[in-house]
């Protein structure tokens, strides 16, 4: 199995449901800097980084009909990214305040407001026909009544075909009721393929216990194939019931920040997988070693090259392909 030259996604369509926020990003490392508005959440950032490698990409979330909400669709727009929710709402764009330790690892407090306001009937009815992959995460497990929502929305995507992937990325502070929230996450991690996790989300979710083992413990979830951890400057990790495999980091020339790093090694794993044809229930599972570290350094790429930048700006597949043909 190799990744192909070809773009994936021309019989279906990645669709990444979540969040998509303003995040406020200081200006300089002062206490007191002013802060830039920039366009970003996970989902949204995936989804972009979807498109931008050469994919056929979906982003169900509302956006907002505030400035801000305008921001928002800019981006998507110049992607070319699809948004199945056409009718914009009148609740204020959710929004990320965002601060930055020594290593400029980027940390958050939210303030959440439009990509909440959906109904279970209106993100089922927007999802299209024929989905390869349903990307979620991030916020979706959260509150009860949208886990509910969302959760039906999985078990559409995967009864009509598509493989789900789910990238977990816990928000702690977003938690006020961790049983609740971890019972939601869990009815979720039942229904995906695949399975991504920071060594953060890990030491949150399982601390004391080793990434192998809940590696492991992932893998026997009923659907669950393919878990890949991601380790900061350690690099990633990737673990099947066959095979495991790493990669380290790509370091760009230069060195930014590290916003939308983990959103866009996702947009590049499940593109490679893709054109691997491994993207399918059954199927990713079935890669060795040598295959998932070339999935993974894939992945590396696309996260490194977008660490150059400020903010979250997903490379072009041209981009990536540079790197690793040099």
């Amino acid at each position: 199995m190799h990744a192909a030259t070809s773009a994936v996604g021309r019989n279906g369509m990645f669709v990444v449901g979540g969040e998509s926020l303003i995040d406020l990003v200081p200006v300089s490392a002062a206490p007191d800097a002013q802060r830039e508005a920039l366009a970003g959440g996970s989902p949204f950032n995936c989804a972009i980084a979807l498109s931008k490698l050469g994919n056929d990409a979906g982003f169900l979330c509302p956006i907002s009909t505030d400035p801000y909400g305008d921001m928002l669709l800019a981006p998507l727009a110049e992607a070319g990214v699809e948004v199945l929710l056409k009718t914009r709402v009148a609740a204020p764009t959710t929004r990320a305040i965002v601060s930055f330790n020594e290593k400029m690892q980027a940390s958050y407090v939210f303030e959440r407001g439009a990509e909440r306001a959906f109904t279970r009937e209106g993100l089922l009815a927007a999802l299209p026909a024929k989905v390869t992959n349903l990307q979620l995460g991030g916020f979706v497990p959260i509150e009860t009544e949208d886990a509910a929502a969302w959760q039906a929305v999985a078990e559409k995507a995967v009864a009509g075909g598509a493989s789900l992937s789910f990238d977990i990325n816990v928000r702690p502070l977003l938690v006020d009721d961790e049983a609740a929230y971890r019972r939601q996450l869990s009815d979720l991690l039942d229904l995906a393929h695949l399975i991504k996790l920071s060594d953060e989300d890990h030491d949150w979710l399982e601390p004391g216990m080793s990434i192998e083992a809940h590696a492991a413990a992932l893998l026997e979830r009923p659907n669950c194939e393919l878990v890949v951890v991601t380790l900061g400057e350690g690099g990633s990790k990737a673990f099947s019931r066959k095979a495991h495999g790493q990669a380290p980091i790509y370091a760009p020339p230069v060195f930014v920040d590290t916003v939308g790093a983990g959103d866009s090694l996702m947009a590049g794993i499940l593109t490679w997988l893709g054109e691997a044809g491994a993207l399918r229930p059954g199927q990713l599972g079935g890669l060795d070693r040598n295959e998932l570290e070339t999935m993974l350094r894939f992945g590396a790429v696309v996260a490194g090259i977008n660490c150059g930048r400020k903010g979250c700006q997903p490379p072009s597949r041209a981009e990536v392909e540079a790197v690793l043909g040099g």
